[in-house]
């Protein structure tokens, strides 16, 4: 799956909201995160979209912006875990480790799931501090793909506590639009009981 320019857009966003020196909205943030997504799908270079829905493609549909589901997370770090061969849509088998258990409590409810570490990632140093959380929620099969979104995260910094994370963000699996591609299967753990209607949602009939 290429993964690699989702990543580069996200990090991007990341870097121009810390970094720069007129601060942007927090709607105005994540809607430069939904252009560059447009963008990268328009481009044939980059876009996974089939040749026929690449010929009427004009933009990906988003639930609306909720800053709602921008949330702080407790961080339960987990040593020493063991690799584990994270399922996908196809054999293969990539290699993940749990970094840490995300804790917090949305809309009332609390919940605790992991963020994953990509052991070919990591080998990468533009990619080091690349984390993986894929997700299921009660939109998936409705409104959003059935087979779960994805968020990228970053490392955190030695010493940190807690991590934002913003699903508003979430984006799908390559598989959400062709099927030529391998995307990982979000673990029973990271199933949510929960909807989540914010980020990117179904793509037409995917």
């Amino acid at each position: 799956m290429k993964r690699l320019a989702l990543l580069g857009i996200l990090f991007l966003i990341i870097s121009s909201c810390s970094k720069s020196g007129k601060k942007q909205s927090y709607e105005a943030q994540i809607k430069e995160f939904q252009y560059r997504l447009n963008v990268e799908y328009s481009d044939k270079k980059t876009s996974p979209l089939t040749d026929e829905d690449f010929k009427t493609f004009k933009s990906l549909d988003y639930f609306p912006i909720d800053p709602t589901y921008k949330i702080t997370a407790s961080l339960i770090y987990v040593y020493d875990a063991p690799l584990f061969k994270m399922q996908t849509t196809t054999n293969r088998l990539p290699l993940y480790k749990t970094y840490a258990l995300a804790k917090f409590t949305l809309k009332g409810k609390e919940f605790e799931i992991p963020i994953y570490q990509s052991q070919e990632l990591i080998l990468d140093p533009k990619y080091t501090d690349y984390l993986f959380l894929p997700f299921k929620d009660l939109t998936n099969g409705k409104e959003s793909y059935a087979g779960g979104r994805f968020l990228d995260l970053e490392l955190p910094k030695k010493g940190d506590t807690t991590m934002v994370i913003d699903f508003n963000l979430a984006y799908n699996p390559y598989c959400a639009y062709n099927h030529k591609y391998s995307c990982p299967i979000p673990p029973d753990a990271n199933i949510l009981d929960i909807a989540i209607p914010v980020g990117v949602k179904a793509y037409g009939k995917h």
